[in-house]
């Protein structure tokens, strides 16, 4: 059994970076495609056929002519992602008290917004 030298394996750890860094950037492609909407259904297809005839090459070319564009999606997938986020932690929030409940209710009923027996209701879901 031999035994790998410092330099032998020094070049497989680069090459395996190279690597799995391509695949990233290929599977950001191919994430990309799919998430455009300026794209039509053939022009979608036309991109993953050439990424499986020639990958290193189609991934540059998309790159270069869409990667500007690439860069917006992916922010406002995000941030999409990010507002979802946070309505749902706002939807499972716990509710204020109970007294500043009725005391909404209240100047609800003083303004005239609601009538006495939707305050007692709102009084009641409060106190439930």
């Amino acid at each position: 059994m031999s035994v790998m030298t410092f330099w032998e394996f020094f070049w497989l750890m680069l090459w395996a970076f190279v690597f799995i860094s391509y695949l990233m950037v290929l599977f950001q492609v191919v994430v990309d495609i799919f998430r455009d909407r300026e794209l039509n259904g053939w022009a979608r297809v036309v991109w993953i056929v050439a990424l499986f005839i020639a990958p290193p090459l189609t991934a540059l070319v998309y790159l270069i002519a869409r990667g500007r564009g690439m860069a917006g999606r992916q922010q406002s997938a995000v941030a999409a992602s990010q507002s979802a986020a946070e309505d749902y932690i706002r939807s499972v929030a716990g509710q204020p008290d109970p007294a500043s409940q009725i005391e909404r209710a209240q100047a609800l009923l003083d303004k005239g917004a609601i009538t006495a027996a939707e305050y007692e209701r709102l009084k009641a879901k409060a106190l439930a």
